[in-house]
């Protein structure tokens, strides 16, 4: 599966990922209107979660119309949706498949990861099949799936085998970019090593045992906001893929991402979600008023141009 990202970077020269985080305050509130408007037409009423669902769905819809032809892959985070209990789940199932159908890679951000059997569970409904009298069924089956690696090798292996056996891919916990993750992640183990340093080096030794090329199926998160941090990773890693967050509203710039990436300017997809979904409420894309897609659509061009610049002036 990373081979197919990484062909799909290449495809559209553009090493990004839109983060589908959808936050009320970044939907237009008619959408909210519309959604029970269309409800009542059709002789139903919602409830304020199906209602907030369906509007999601509509946001989403425009966003992934807007981007899908630029960009090669989308991140829904499922917190976002299961806040909204059965409706919101039903609305990221059905943005998973349309983003799909759309042609993107979907980086399900579900941070899984526990005992064996728990984890097991997690990546057949994330990214494999679960049998049924007989019969294999899918249940989200996305592209890709962030996990959790606290656990250690007993909540990871599992999803090595479901990548293996349906050709699917992972991206580990490694260096997160929110501010408090030095708290565990930067702590000093015997050896004098950072706890991210040694994460990084079990995900290389996972990573070899799904190789899809250069690059193994066993990715890693390591935020944009640590630079130093990730050009030691990425020394450590040479082949694992780097999902970064934290470009744009964590604060993070093209330049900081510079060595993230490896000397062909590949190894790394960058993942941007307010930058993009709330671009119609900033002043910079104040033109296109309440066009959330369309405004969505030049935050991720300019994104796209902005690493494009940092890499070719590396």
């Amino acid at each position: 599966m990373i081979r197919k990202l990484m062909d799909a970077v290449r495809e559209k020269n553009a090493p990004v990922v839109v983060g589908l985080d959808p936050n009320l305050s970044f939907i237009p509130a008619e959408l909210l209107e519309e959604s029970r408007r269309e409800a009542l037409a059709q002789g139903r009423e919602l409830t304020p979660m199906e209602a907030a669902a369906e509007a999601i769905w509509k946001f989403n819809k425009g966003v992934i119309d807007a981007v899908c032809d630029i960009v090669p892959a989308v991140k829904p985070q499922s917190a976002m949706y299961e806040q909204f209990g059965l409706p919101g789940l039903a609305v990221y199932e059905k943005t998973v498949r349309y983003s799909q159908e759309k042609g993107l890679i979907v980086i399900a951000d579900v941070k899984r990861g526990d005992i064996g059997s728990t984890s097991a569970a997690y990546a057949a409904g994330h990214l494999g099949t679960t049998e049924i009298e007989g019969q294999a069924q899918r249940a989200f089956d996305a592209d890709f799936a962030t996990v959790n690696p606290y656990l250690g090798s007993d909540g990871i292996k599992p999803f090595i085998d479901v990548c293996n056996a349906h050709d699917k891919g992972i991206f580990v916990l490694v260096k997160t970019s929110n501010p408090s993750s030095g708290e565990l992640q930067d702590v000093l183990t015997q050896d004098g090593r950072p706890v991210y340093e040694l994460v990084g080096e079990k995900v290389r030794e996972w990573g070899r045992l799904s190789m899809d090329g250069r690059y193994s199926n066993v990715g890693a998160v390591v935020g944009a906001t640590y630079p130093e941090q990730g050009r030691r990773l990425r020394e450590q890693m040479p082949e694992t893929y780097i999902l970064a967050p934290g470009y744009g509203a964590q604060g993070a710039s093209a330049k900081d991402l510079l060595h993230f990436f490896d000397e062909n300017g590949e190894g790394c997809i960058v993942n941007s979600s307010r930058g993009i979904l709330a671009a119609w409420k900033k002043d910079a894309y104040a033109s296109f008023g309440r066009d959330f897609a369309g405004a969505a659509r030049a935050a991720a061009l300019d994104m796209i141009e902005d690493l494009r610049t940092a890499l070719a002036e590396r």
